[in-house]
């Protein structure tokens, strides 16, 4: 059985959830301007956060060698570490743009990283979370070029390739290829076709959740699953600027 974890919230304090960032997309000098807007949202966030939720996707494009991490984002991992060292726990579940994440953020920034969903108790409200990738029927091909990412032997042959070119080919390929990159994740399907809504009511035949919480569509959606449970989609911080807030009893979405 999953281990779920419980997170009292004090009076006057919330839960936040942001997702799909992509910094480093299109380029480094393009997302400059996002990443200072999310940094700036997170020192606003701080000061009554009971915890803060990071759905993936944070990075366009990241890999961890042995003793090597790609450049830049210092803004963002300053902040993170500011906020993590004064006691606000962060939790950080790998996107499909940032699936080669180790123990990086464990080890320096005190931030656990989750490569499957969870289920969290919230209070006593339920929430099942996770970034969304590869989750519900259909979508056979990138879950076919997922197992071979996520292989061991895949990450040791391009742990092979110098940094220099390994990570110039990984941006390369997160902004070019359409099956990671997700652009075609980007629309709404109809509520009878979206695969993450399908997969909802397909765990709520076995157990009760109040909330599914996932990004990577780069929608924000809120879908009733029945009378007592919610589908939310968080948006992304490319056109939507969209992020979840839950104070102990309802969650929202708003827009920074």
């Amino acid at each position: 059985m999953t281990k779920t974890n419980r997170i009292q919230i004090a009076e006057g304090k919330k839960i936040y959830f942001s997702s799909d960032n992509h910094l480093g997309a299109p380029t480094s000098e393009d997302s400059r301007p996002r990443e200072k807007k999310f940094v700036a949202w997170l020192d606003e966030v701080k000061h009554d956060a009971a915890a803060i939720f990071l759905l993936g996707d944070l990075f366009d494009f990241w890999f961890e060698y042995k003793t090597v991490v790609p450049k830049g984002f210092t803004r963002t991992l300053g902040k993170l570490a500011e906020i993590a060292d004064s006691g606000i726990p962060i939790y950080f579940f790998v996107g499909n743009h940032d699936l080669w994440m180790k123990d990086y953020f464990k080890t320096e920034l005190g931030i656990p990283v989750y490569h499957e969903p969870k289920e969290f108790i919230f209070n006593d409200t339920t929430v099942f979370i996770g970034h969304g990738d590869g989750l519900g029927p259909g979508d056979k091909g990138y879950k076919r070029m997922k197992k071979v990412f996520t292989s061991p032997f895949f990450q040791w042959l391009f742990k092979w390739m110098h940094p220099d070119i390994g990570v110039k080919i990984g941006q390369y390929m997160s902004v070019k290829n359409k099956m990671i990159s997700g652009d075609d994740d980007a629309k709404f399907l109809g509520e009878d076709n979206e695969w993450l809504v399908a997969y909802c009511k397909r765990k709520l035949e076995d157990k009760h959740r109040d909330y599914f919480v996932f990004g990577h569509r780069h929608l924000p959606l809120e879908i009733d699953l029945n009378e007592t449970s919610k589908y939310i989609n968080l948006g992304d911080w490319i056109q939507y600027y969209t992020y979840g807030v839950f104070d102990g009893e309802n969650f929202e979405l708003k827009t920074y």
